[in-house]
């Protein structure tokens, strides 16, 4: 009936369900369980039931919920599931500023204000893209595979940056960074595609870091220890001079 409070879905009341799984990840649990009904067949029950809850873990690492995302056109939401592990004013990444030959891009390489995800290997691991917009770069960096929590990660682990352009100019890059278990970053979009604010661009397998560079004139809503939500969790919003307390330099 008209008026009726609908859940994200457009159904009528809410409800829980699993979440789905997404398919660059069915393949790893169906060998995993593959391998487990092998052992249980010939009896090697030491083997079989430790490959079982590896399975289960990995149909968990790559399940991909729906998410509900703020319709507020100055928020600039989390990329990522996971810890805030970092809020410094830092020069953006060349890959971001340079002139690729297309046009300067307009991501300034002023200092702005970085924010730094920890993904754990129990977070949901698809990334979204923090606004609308145009995708008008999407860099790959090869590099180490150092823990995604230290500061030289941003530089020196493989990467991947991507850069998103709202229709007013507005941009914001953020970059997919590998970590001590994650081993490759799967892109999902291209330049050229147009995202809404919220949509998935792709994952980085198993445990991972992202950063996201904030557009000047935008102040951080997130502090430091806070866990945050992909397509959900207001990182910034776009306009406000103010900038968060505590901001690390």
């Amino acid at each position: 009936m008209a008026g009726d409070l609908l859940d994200s879905q457009g159904r009528g009341e809410a409800q829980w369900g699993l979440p789905a799984i997404h398919p660059e990840g069915r393949k790893f649990g169906i060998a995993a369980l593959g391998i487990s009904l092998l052992f249980a067949l010939f009896a090697w029950e030491t083997l079989a039931w430790p490959m079982a809850f590896l399975s289960l873990g990995v149909f968990a690492f790559f399940r991909d919920p729906e998410r509900v995302v703020p319709q507020d056109q100055n928020a600039i939401v989390s990329p990522a599931d996971g810890r805030i592990v970092q809020i410094t004013e830092v020069n953006p990444p060349r890959e971001l500023v340079v002139d690729d030959g297309h046009g300067l891009p307009c991501l300034s390489d002023e200092p702005t204000i970085r924010v730094s995800i920890f993904m754990s290997v129990f977070d949901v691991h698809i990334n979204r893209t923090p606004i609308a917009g145009m995708v008008q770069r999407l860099v790959y960096v090869p590099g180490q595979f150092l823990n995604a929590e230290l500061d030289k990660a941003s530089d020196e682990n493989e990467r991947q940056h991507i850069l998103v352009e709202r229709s007013d100019g507005v941009c914001v890059g953020f970059t997919q960074i590998a970590g001590l278990v994650a081993r490759r970053i799967v892109p999902f979009v291209k330049p050229g595609d147009t995202l809404g604010v919220g949509q998935r661009v792709g994952l980085i397998r198993f445990g991972s870091r992202v950063d996201v560079y904030l557009p000047k004139g935008t102040s951080s809503r997130v502090m430091l220890g806070q866990r945050v939500v992909a397509g959900e969790t207001v990182l910034a919003e776009i306009g406000s001079q103010r900038l968060l307390e505590g901001v690390s330099h």
